[in-house]
């Protein structure tokens, strides 16, 4: 029987250096390399080395064994050890090394003491602490905008929660990111987004929140596989912590209900949501990318009678929301809280209106504007009896539904014409703005306004009210130069100034297009003879270019049909819409033989005005043997 080889026991300093790898979390290589790198540093200090000279260090990971080496200058004769080595010695590192050279060859002292052993010891655990600190620092980077889990360790009402995280690592919660209402405990265990991570001198800064919108968008992907999986998209979310949030959410696929997903069955998914945010109300909304149906859904659960939107110059968008009396206090909400959460999630701002204060609003828009009512005939017609139903409000009478509904069209009518009467006005405004803008030179918004030789602080209060360029300062003038104007500090005096600088500056020419070209006209025989009467004249420089010529085509001799003695075979009546003169030309001598005509024979066609045809006709000539054309 043959006996076992016993196992040989692993190395010390493996054993350790393994214990280290996976107590510290870290790759090989970066251990090691702190390893080396204190090697180094025991070295210099053991020998007293410059920082200048060349020293590297190498550690085998399986025994432990630690090679030194240092860059010297090879030389005869030694004087100094630490920098300098015989040719010998350095040719057995480089065959080809020669005096003067400087080699790097193994110089590992065979004791490093003490001192040099105490010192590899604490730059290894700095280096480590580096290492593990760098480590953190990249991995919450990756996670910033993702839940996290940790362990309270200490909550304290002036700088808030601090977490125990993996990796050895601590994260904040500032008062500010918890949401209101919340106590935690040493020990409990909760989770948060990652919001910020920073690096600082004891290590990456982690911020945690519970009251950021990304919680609440994190918790939705992990509570629905919908929106998981790309189904069902997350368009905007509002929040108020610890209150109130609303979702838009909308489904990528046909045939998918989006807010049935987010729900759940019997409301499972969000319960359990709404649990985990300390009992906050969540509205789950359908996405339309029609803003009035959008902000429709926005303010529910209260009912909208109509959404009205107006978009001036600046951008700012308004949204006027007309509800009943009943659902008015719902639409606003508590504190104005589902109007402000309407307002975040859809980005327009949000006006909400009784259906009575409308109609009061919609009525005296209809009767002091003269043009608003001459477009709105029957709204003219309506106003007596709307008045008497805003008169029965007041009276605390009862309003039937029929009443409302006849307020609900009014203000329809007028605020939807309104609206029109605003686009339409911007429209204009706009065509003026670009018609001003086609007369200045492309290059005078090229061209900046320190370059207009205007006084310096002329210069200056320009420059503030945001004139970059000479063009937008000329725009502003053909626009409107009471606007320039009404600047602080600009008066009749600057804004001659102003205009003489402008008028005298000189912008370059644009560069023109190469010239299109054109077919060249068809050759018209210096025999021919075309005239024209003055209405034929008039006709052809009104449409020069949609007519085709006119063919004269003879037939073979027949009995001509004539009409109030002219012949029809040699009238042609043109419509003047289509008329263009026709050029003559040379029968060619094979259509003169098919015809059995003379070679050589010239013709021409003479166009004027018949009163009895009322219209122009072409009459044909023929040149006889003796020069005279008869017709």
């Amino acid at each position: 029987m043959t006996p076992k080889t016993p196992k040989t026991p692993k190395n010390e300093f493996a054993l350790a250096f393994n214990e280290v790898l996976e107590d510290k979390q870290l790759p090989k290589e970066i251990i090691l390399a702190a390893i080396e790198s204190a090697m180094v540093s025991a070295y210099r200090r053991a020998v007293n080395a410059s920082t200048a000279q060349q020293v590297e260090a190498r550690v085998d990971p399986e025994t432990g064994k630690v090679t030194v080496f240092a860059e010297k200058e090879v030389v005869e004769d030694i004087m100094d050890d630490r920098t300098e080595v015989l040719l010998e010695e350095a040719r057995k590192v480089n065959p080809e090394a020669q005096l003067g050279d400087m080699a790097l060859v193994e110089t590992t002292p065979a004791d490093f003491g003490r001192v040099a052993a105490q010192t590899a010891r604490q730059v290894i655990q700095q280096r480590i602490r580096e290492a593990e600190r760098a480590s953190q620092l990249e991995y919450f980077q990756r996670q910033v905008g993702e839940i996290i889990s940790g362990v309270v360790q200490a909550s304290n009402p002036a700088q808030g929660v601090t977490l125990g995280l993996d990796m050895k690592a601590e994260g904040v919660m500032p008062n500010n990111q918890k949401v209101p209402g919340e106590r935690f405990k040493v020990h409990d265990r909760l989770r948060a987004v990652v919001l910020e991570v920073k690096d600082g001198p004891r290590g990456p800064q982690i911020i945690l929140s519970r009251a950021h919108r990304n919680f609440l968008r994190r918790l939705l992907e992990n509570e629905v596989p919908e929106i998981y999986h790309g189904i069902v998209e997350i368009r905007a979310i509002a929040r108020e912590p610890g209150a109130r949030a609303k979702v838009a959410v909308l489904a990528t696929q046909p045939g998918v209900d989006a807010v049935g997903a987010c729900v759940g069955v019997k409301g499972v998914r969000i319960q359990a949501i709404v649990r985990e945010l300390h009992d906050e109300k969540i509205d789950i909304i359908q996405w339309d990318p029609d803003p009035v149906v959008y902000i429709s859904k926005a303010i529910s659960p209260a009912r909208v009678n109509g959404v009205f939107l107006s978009e001036n110059a600046e951008g700012n968008k308004t949204a006027t929301v007309v509800v009943s009396e009943d659902q008015l206090s719902l639409a606003i909400g508590r504190d104005g809280q589902n109007a402000r959460l309407a307002a975040k999630l859809t980005g327009w701002r949000i006006d909400i209106k009784s259906l009575i204060e409308s109609t009061a609003d919609s009525l005296q828009k209809l009767k002091g504007d003269a043009e608003l009512a001459a477009l709105l005939p029957n709204a003219v017609t309506m106003i007596p009896a709307i008045e008497e139903i805003l008169v029965k409000k007041a009276e605390n009478r009862p309003i039937t539904p029929e009443e409302f509904s006849q307020l609900a069209q009014f203000v329809e009518h007028v605020e939807r014409r309104t609206i029109q009467i605003k686009e339409e006005a911007a429209r204009v405004e706009e065509e003026k703005t670009a018609a001003a803008r086609a007369e200045i030179p492309e290059a005078a918004f090229g061209m900046k306004l320190e370059e207009a030789g205007i006084k310096e602080h002329i210069f200056n209060i320009l420059t503030e009210a945001g004139y970059e360029t000479v063009g937008n300062l000329m725009l502003a003038l053909k626009a409107d130069s009471n606007k320039v104007l009404g600047l602080a500090g600009i008066g009749p005096k600057t804004m001659h100034n102003i205009e003489e600088a402008l008028a005298a500056l000189a912008f370059p020419e644009p560069a023109l297009e190469p010239p299109v070209e054109t077919a060249a006209p068809p050759e018209v025989s210096a025999e021919a003879d075309v005239s024209v009467p003055a209405q034929a004249e008039a006709v052809a420089e009104v449409q020069p270019e949609a007519v085709a010529p006119v063919e004269v085509v003879e037939e073979a001799p027949a009995e001509p049909a004539v009409k109030d003695g002219v012949s029809l075979e040699e009238m042609f009546v043109f419509k003047p819409e289509t008329f263009t003169a026709p050029v003559p030309e040379e029968e060619s001598e094979s259509d003169d033989k098919k015809k059995g005509k003379k070679k050589g024979k010239k013709k021409s066609v003479e166009l004027e005005f018949d009163e009895k045809l009322g219209a122009v006709v072409a009459r044909k000539k023929h040149k006889r043997a003796d020069g005279v054309w008869e017709e």
